[in-house]
């Protein structure tokens, strides 16, 4: 009897072990469960400055740059070499090289133009001198039978009267033979100046046209003005819009590049009609390039335009927009002109609110809601949203500090 109370006794303790056993063990699940951690990404609310602002695209502008071009004085103009863009160069350095075997052949054309011009004006000059030598001795002769003529008619009162008739009739053909005469020399004179005048005209057109090919040889080699980077002008080609580059055609006086002065560099963008009240001078602007991933530059509002203007680059039709210029406070060495660059305009700063990324704010039914961790799963709360800038959200009623709330839609994953 004692061995089967003692049986009872030690199957009764195992049972309340194992009893003991499973109510820990469930202990230990509730709180578990009661602690498990969210399925998805969550952000802590906390109380932080807002900022809000609005993003426009810009571009590196300089307002200061000394401009390469193409010698105005020559014609088919080919680049042999160029320097390359973004190229770092000093005063004197050769940024583009011409193609001088035109300009070499022009010159020499000119050139025997100029000696051929010279000789027919001293070929003129020369036919000029013997017409006027005939023609003074012309007139020499022609005086001289005028006085002859005049010698014989004043003996008319002693000759007969048929002969002195005749006389007087040779006297008159002698005087006009003498007008003749000198009108021929007049003529001859006025002719032969003009001929030489225009000898001359053609003379100087080829000393201009042999000082002009002389200027375009020494002006092959463009040189830099100053010390700085090469920036290469963009233009229109078969392929589009790009850079000059060695083999292509030139015309006389085009840019080619520039040396933009590194300390007037400033970025400008176009606003939006509906941003342009928002916007003030002496706004402070972030600024990202988008060839300088690795910086953000701090700069500020200098100027905005106060007539809207036609922005043909936005695509038809062409919107109206205002002109927005930002002054870099800070610079960098590899900033150059034509690099875009997103800006970031801080027009308003917000102290001890609560934002929440935008990626935490959902569309349920045509209502603003956030999903909030209540220990044990998100719950859906209904949030009412003030401003938005950039990606944050700044909300006015609806959530707390210190609550964590979804960066997913949680019930996607349900």
């Amino acid at each position: 009897m004692s061995d089967r109370l003692q049986q009872l006794w030690t199957r009764r303790r195992t049972l309340a072990i194992i009893a003991l056993l499973l109510a820990g063990s469930g202990v230990v699940g509730a709180v578990r469960f009661s602690r498990r951690s969210p399925t998805v990404p969550t952000f802590v609310l906390k109380r932080e400055e807002f900022l809000d602002s609005l993003q426009v695209r810009g571009e590196v502008k300089a307002l200061r740059s000394a401009t390469i071009s193409a010698p105005p004085e020559a014609d088919n103009l080919e680049i042999m070499r160029i320097a390359a863009d973004g190229t770092q160069v000093k005063q004197g350095d050769v940024v583009v090289e011409f193609d001088k075997t035109k300009t070499e052949q022009d010159f020499a054309q000119y050139r025997s133009t100029l000696k051929s011009a010279q000789a027919e004006i001293e070929q003129a000059r020369a036919e000029a001198r013997l017409a006027d030598e005939e023609d003074q001795t012309a007139l020499i002769k022609a005086r001289y039978a005028v006085e002859t003529a005049k010698l014989e008619a004043s003996k008319q009162e002693i000759l007969s009267k048929i002969e002195g008739q005749e006389k007087k009739l040779e006297l008159a053909d002698a005087e006009q033979k003498l007008h003749e005469a000198e009108a021929k020399l007049k003529s001859d004179q006025a002719l032969h100046q003009s001929t030489v005048e225009s000898k001359r005209n053609a003379s100087k057109k080829a000393v201009f046209d042999v000082k002009r090919a002389e200027h375009a040889l020494t002006e092959m080699n463009l040189r830099a003005p100053t010390d700085g980077m090469i920036s290469l002008i963009q233009h229109w080609h078969s392929d589009g819009q790009t850079p000059f580059k060695a083999g292509d055609q030139v015309w006389p006086g085009v840019a080619i590049a520039e040396l933009p002065d590194a300390s007037s560099l400033q970025v400008s963008a176009r606003a939006d009609e509906t941003e342009r009240g928002r916007l003030a001078p002496r706004q402070p602007v972030t600024i990202q390039l988008e060839a300088i991933p690795d910086r953000q530059l701090a700069g500020h509002v200098e100027r905005i335009s106060t007539i809207a203007s036609l922005d043909f680059s936005g695509g038809w039709p062409f919107p109206r927009n205002f002109n927005l210029e930002i002054v870099l406070d800070q610079t960098d060495p590899r900033l150059k002109p034509g690099m875009t660059a997103q800006l970031t305009v801080v027009v308003d700063r917000l102290p001890n609110t609560l934002s929440i990324p935008v990626q935490s704010l959902f569309q349920k039914s045509g209502r603003d809601v956030a999903y909030v961790w209540a220990g044990t799963k998100f719950e859906e709360r209904v949030i009412e949203v003030g401003k938005r800038s950039g990606d944050r959200v700044l909300v006015v009623k609806g959530l707390r500090p210190g609550e964590r709330i979804a960066l997913k839609d949680p019930s996607l994953n349900q």
